[in-house]
């Protein structure tokens, strides 16, 4: 069977365009994909069409309004994530009125969908108690609680988000003066965080404890766990609700802690 418009250009924004071009991370990608399945699934089961005969022209500015109504009613998406899927969409479309622009308008009907508003919630802030008594908890006279002090740390007082904390690397760390942490962040783009002197010390005495000073160890993953394999982002999380302050009105989540770190450089008390 020959290949529709839309399965080439499609395949070519998801393998090529994408990560060759835009130099978006595998994260961002997969999304993208998702929202695709998501789309072929929904033409197939609501309008009887297989995925492979779908063209273009079909994918049109009434089938990606109904498409994101039942996102919403059918498969229970909130707005954010809705509007996450539009934004795929949209980037789609954008590649593709530049790659055929016999179908700029057809693409620009689509661009022209706007993203819904939601309410964006509240992210609590912890008080400096709860602050002073999870950096308190890790318990220093073993390795793991050394490491899980490093990690606290560095998430607090880098305000990084907790994919960018799972893919830290020992290069990514400078020590000496002016001692910073260089977190790659959405979309590639790096930026460069001052720490505080007493984080990084805790960092160098870890550095140090896990054998990461040689050369050959900056490519190492900056927190691992005990088989030597970089820590995910629900390794992180079961860290920290092992030091999660008991009291029901302060809940310690990776969003608390960075937002803590962002509204206080104040570490070197609380450590």
């Amino acid at each position: 069977m020959k290949p529709t418009d839309f399965s080439y250009y499609l395949s070519d924004f998801l393998t090529g365009y994408l990560a060759g071009q835009r130099n978006l991370s595998t994260n961002t990608i997969k999304s993208y994909r998702d929202t695709f399945v998501f789309l072929l699934q929904y033409i197939r089961d609501q309008h009887g069409l297989s995925p492979e005969k779908v063209t273009i022209k079909q994918v049109d500015k009434s089938l990606i309004e109904e498409f994101l109504q039942w996102l919403e009613i059918t498969r229970s998406n909130s707005i954010p994530t809705r509007n996450q899927r539009l934004a795929a969409v949209h980037a789609f479309f954008r590649y593709l009125q530049s790659q055929k622009p016999e179908y700029l308008f057809h693409s620009q009907k689509i661009l022209s969908i706007p993203l819904k508003k939601a309410h964006k919630p509240v992210v609590g802030f912890l008080s400096e108690g709860a602050m002073k008594k999870v950096l308190s908890m890790p318990d220093v006279s073993k390795p793991s609680g050394r490491r899980d002090l490093a990690l606290l740390s560095t998430l607090y007082d880098t305000g990084a988000r907790v994919q960018e904390l799972v893919d830290l690397t020992v290069r990514d760390v400078r020590l000496e003066s002016p001692a910073v942490v260089s977190i790659m962040g959405k979309g590639r783009k790096a930026r460069h965080v001052p720490i505080m002197e007493q984080t990084c010390k805790i960092l160098a005495s870890y550095i140090k404890e896990q054998h990461l000073t040689s050369p050959e160890k900056l490519k190492y993953p900056l927190f691992f766990n005990k088989q030597g394999v970089k820590l995910t982002r629900q390794g992180i999380t079961y860290i920290l609700k092992k030091y999660a302050v008991t009291d029901e009105t302060e809940i310690i989540t990776p969003h608390t802690i960075r937002h803590y770190g962002e509204r206080y450089k104040m570490a070197s008390n609380f450590i």
